[in-house]
C-alpha cells in the first residue's frame, strides 16, 4: 500500500498511545482461537472454574481425586478457556459525514479512528471485522487477525466520497443479523436522522449479547455553532438551502442538536450500550486517551 495513504490514517504517536491501554472486553466474548480474553464457555484450558460429576466419555485425566477420596464419587476438574475477541467496526460514510475542512472532516477523523483501532486490536492478535453503510451496506471485510485486514480496511477508508443519504437504523439491523455472537460492537457515525430504526439493530445486538459502543462523531461547528452573520447553509443529503442569520437560528439550533443527543443518550442507557462524544476539532490522541482511560477507569484499573 501507498505510504502516503498509511500515514493518512495512521499515526505512530497515536498507535503506541493506544498500545498502552490495550482494549479488553467488558462482559464475556466468544471466539475460536486461544487468547487474553475471558470465555462464556466452559472447557479445559487455563484457569479453574468448578467440578461437575464425571460422564462417560470424560478424559480420566481431569479426575479431581481429592474429591473422590472424600466423596467417593468421581468429579472433573473444568477450567475457564481465554478467547480472542472479535471487534466489529461499522462506519458510516453519508453525506454528512464530509463535513468539516482538513483534519476536522467528519469522515476522515472517524475514518483514523477505525484504523488506528483496527490495528492495535490486530496487534493484541484479536480480530477486527469492518463494514461500511450510507443508506445500504456498501463494503464488508470479513473478520481476520492478520496484519493484512489493518491494510484492506486502510485501502476501503480512502476509497469513500461521502455522498449519498444516510439510513443507518436499516444498514445497522442488516449488521446486526450477520453478528450472532458475543462480540463488540463499535458504530462510527454522526446519527442524524431517525433513531427510532436505530434503537431497534441496537436491541437485536444486545440480545446477542454483544457489547455496543456508539462514538458520535461531530464537528465543533455542530456542536456549538458558532457563526455570526448572514450564511448560506445548504444541506448535504438534501437538496434545501436557506439564506439566515446565524444568531436568529443559533438557540433553536442548539435545542434541537441537544434534545436529539438526548434522545441517542436515553437510547444508550435503555439498551446499557456506550455512547461517546468525538469532537473533530480535537487532536485523535486527546480523543482516544480520554476514551481509554475512561474505559480502563469504569473497569477499576489505574489509569498511568
Amino acid at each position: 500500500m501507498n505510504a502516503t495513504v498509511l500515514s493518512r490514517y495512521l499515526d505512530p504517536f497515536v498507535l503506541n498511545q493506544v498500545a498502552d491501554h490495550p482494549l479488553e472486553p467488558r462482559g464475556l466474548v466468544s471466539g475460536n482461537l486461544a487468547g487474553a480474553h475471558k470465555s462464556p464457555f466452559a472447557g479445559f484450558a487455563v484457569e479453574f472454574a468448578g467440578h461437575r460429576e464425571y460422564a462417560p466419555g470424560d478424559d480420566p485425566k481431569y479426575i479431581d481425586w481429592r474429591v473422590y477420596f472424600t466423596r467417593d464419587k468421581y468429579f472433573v476438574k473444568q477450567f475457564e478457556m481465554e478467547t480472542n475477541f472479535t471487534c466489529h467496526l461499522f462506519f458510516d460514510t453519508s453525506a454528512s459525514m464530509r463535513y468539516g475542512a482538513d483534519d476536522a472532516n467528519k469522515l476522515l477523523y472517524a475514518g483514523r479512528m477505525v484504523a488506528t483501532l483496527a490495528y492495535a486490536i490486530l496487534r493484541q492478535r484479536d480480530k477486527v471485522s469492518f463494514a461500511a453503510f450510507d443508506d445500504q451496506v456498501r463494503t464488508t471485510i470479513a473478520p481476520s487477525n492478520s496484519f493484512d485486514q489493518a491494510s484492506r480496511i486502510i485501502q476501503e477508508l480512502d476509497g469513500f466520497s461521502a455522498e449519498r443519504a444516510s439510513d443507518f437504523g436499516a444498514c445497522l439491523m442488516e449488521l446486526a443479523r450477520r453478528t450472532n455472537r458475543r462480540e463488540i460492537v463499535m458504530i462510527f457515525s454522526d446519527f442524524f436522522g431517525d433513531l427510532a430504526p436505530l434503537e431497534a439493530s441496537l436491541q437485536m445486538m444486545r440480545f446477542h449479547g454483544h457489547e455496543v459502543i456508539l462514538f458520535q462523531v461531530l464537528h465543533h461547528d455542530e456542536r456549538r455553532f458558532e457563526f455570526d452573520g448572514m450564511f448560506k447553509f445548504e444541506g448535504l443529503e438534501t437538496a434545501a438551502e436557506e439564506m439566515l442569520e446565524a444568531g436568529e437560528v443559533r438557540q433553536a439550533y442548539l435545542s434541537a442538536l441537544r434534545d436529539h443527543i438526548e434522545e441517542l443518550a436515553e437510547i444508550c442507557r435503555r439498551n446499557v450500550c456506550e455512547l461517546v462524544a468525538v469532537d473533530t476539532s480535537l487532536p485523535l490522541r486527546e480523543t482516544f486517551f480520554a476514551y481509554l482511560s475512561q474505559r480502563e477507569a469504569a473497569a477499576g484499573r489505574r489509569v498511568l
